[in-house]
């Protein structure tokens, strides 16, 4: 049992049973077994979008079978035999089978992320690949720095394909859960 974070071989891959046991306060994901510190709290205007996003979409779930969830939240993502835990943004989740006490067991049908200055790449290039090769079915990164918000959909392939960036008074519009969509210039409106 991990109690502290300078405690991790850095240098060495771990599973999602050594995850379970960390107790150290500092957040952290596992990307095919390595350990990424996440950056500290998002600042306020990730925050902020963050908040106006989820509300949007906690008012369209009622009644539905879908539930979402904001980090952290862990989501377990091992398709590939790699032990993956990821704490998305926002994540949606229509499949409950797949909830534990834990967190998720597979892939979100929808994952919003929201970038920072600090973490830009990783969602861009290393998360993209992990929920594309998962099947995520659908992955939005918003992006408060240009005020859009980009949506990458799978096709019959497992490829995704993405859209052009949602700006301002244009709706931001998921292909999973129908009829869903967002002002993108409200999400960003201070």
């Amino acid at each position: 049992m991990i109690k502290d974070f300078n405690e991790l071989d850095l240098t060495k891959q771990y599973t999602y049973s050594d995850y379970l046991t960390w107790q150290f306060k500092e957040r952290v994901e596992l990307i095919r077994g390595w350990v990424m510190k996440m950056s500290p709290a998002p600042n306020r205007r990730h925050q902020r979008v963050s908040r106006i996003i989820e509300r949007s979409l906690d008012n369209f779930l009622v009644g539905t079978n879908c539930e979402m969830y904001h980090a952290p939240f862990d989501v377990l993502l091992s398709r590939q035999g790699n032990d993956t835990v990821v704490q998305p943004d926002i994540c949606v989740i229509c499949d409950k089978s797949k909830l534990t006490e834990q967190g998720c067991t597979g892939a979100p049908d929808l994952v919003i992320e929201i970038l920072s200055p600090g973490n830009s790449r990783r969602e861009l290039k290393e998360k993209f690949e992990l929920y594309e090769e998962n099947g995520v079915q659908e992955y939005w990164i918003a992006d408060p720095a240009n005020e859009d918000i980009t949506i990458y959909t799978l096709n019959e392939a497992g490829k995704y394909i993405g859209s052009k960036p949602f700006v301002a008074e244009e709706v931001a519009q998921s292909q999973v859960l129908e009829n869903f969509g967002v002002v993108v210039g409200e999400i960003f409106e201070e």
